[in-house]
């Protein structure tokens, strides 16, 4: 009878131990997060269990390799997201455009508000991420994840952070990496996911990628895309969204009026600035009147007083930023930019800058 309890004893002590396993532990997956700044075919052939595809910004861009990216997520069985970029414009009016773009998508796919400084208008303004998740839940009745910096968590209301899942950005450092499995302060803010290099080089693609984990399986993934298992897209908004055709090169040119670049499909100010190496991107002009909204073949103006470089790189390093109190490499030159400033300036941990500190671009 004793060897009998002993051996239910054992029995039950190793079921609970089994138990209480990190789930995580096991079942993290993998994955990276594109935009037009890569390829079209990278989600066809780079190493990943899930890839978030950027998908709009403020009302007015839409990536235009978009559904090549998602398409081939799909066709190769792995999780897909998408992410809009926060332009700061009326939070409703991109929350609208945002479902409407993704509609074929949802209840498929993860959706992400990427929380960012550069190009806000609304940085700083909790309301405006708390009216921008409820309205794409009304309308989805799904709650979109949260991506920002680990130094900027405050900003997320606590009502917000009851609903929807945490993508927090933090880098012990940005060298070259692979993917990790525990990287610096792994769940440390309870997030959902964690993007902690944005040099990852992996399999299947050449070139640095930003590599992230999600603390969960695909089944888990796909509680966060489809909550109830029965989600209807939203109906189509009146408002079309626009769809970027290839464009040929553009063809700048300077006079009177200033200096002038024709959009092509994928272009936003912030890459055509950079591009052409004439700042900041509130000196240039566009048709719409808000620098967010522009489309392939319109032409923008430069109205500024910086030269134009003659090719991309020429001049990059002759200019100043002073560092002040509060901000961070990719608040002051955006998710595109900030990994050249640190590599120009030979910063070890982009993460660390300091008031008053300059910074060359």
């Amino acid at each position: 009878m004793s060897k009998t309890r002993h051996r239910l004893l054992a029995t039950v002590a190793l079921l609970l131990a089994m138990l209480t396993v990190t789930p995580s532990a096991m079942a993290d997956m993998r994955g990276i997060d594109v935009s037009s700044w890569q390829s079209p075919t990278v989600t066809c052939t780079a190493d990943y269990d899930f890839a978030v595809v950027k998908a709009t910004q403020g009302t007015g861009f839409t990536n235009g390799y978009m559904t090549s990216q998602a398409t081939c997520v799909q066709q190769r069985g792995k999780s897909l997201g998408f992410y809009h970029y926060a332009g700061g414009g009326n939070a409703t009016a991109e929350a609208d455009y945002f479902v409407n773009t993704v509609r074929p998508y949802i209840g498929r796919a993860i959706l992400v508000l990427d929380w960012e400084g550069y190009q806000n208008a609304a940085w700083g303004n909790s309301n405006w991420v708390r009216v921008f998740v409820n309205r794409v839940h009304a309308r989805t009745g799904v709650w979109p994840l949260i991506y920002t910096s680990a130094a900027y968590l405050y900003q997320i209301p606590a009502d917000v952070r009851s609903h929807c899942g945490l993508w927090v950005a933090q880098y012990a450092n940005n060298n070259a990496t692979g993917y990790q499995t525990r990287p610096w302060n792994y769940g440390r803010y309870g997030e959902a996911m964690r993007q902690y290099t944005s040099n990852g080089w992996i399999n299947g693609y050449h070139g640095p990628l930003d590599l992230n984990y999600f603390r969960g399986d695909a089944g888990q993934w796909n509680k966060y895309a489809n909550p109830s298992g029965h989600i209807t897209a939203p109906s189509p908004a009146p408002m079309p969204t626009p769809k970027p055709q290839p464009q040929p090169a553009p063809k700048p040119s300077t006079g009177s009026n200033g200096y002038r670049v024709v959009v092509r499909s994928g272009d936003t100010i912030s890459g055509i600035a950079k591009r052409t190496g004439l700042w900041p991107v509130t000196a240039w002009t566009v048709p719409s009147g808000n620098i967010h909204r522009i489309w392939p073949g319109q032409t923008v103006t430069y109205r500024g007083n910086g030269s134009p470089t003659a090719s991309a790189g020429t001049n990059i390093g002759t200019r100043i930023h002073v560092v002040k109190r509060g901000e961070t490499l990719s608040g002051i030159f955006g998710a595109s930019g900030w990994q050249r400033v640190a590599q120009l300036n030979g910063l070890r941990n982009p993460n660390l800058i300091f008031p008053g500190q300059q910074l060359r671009y």
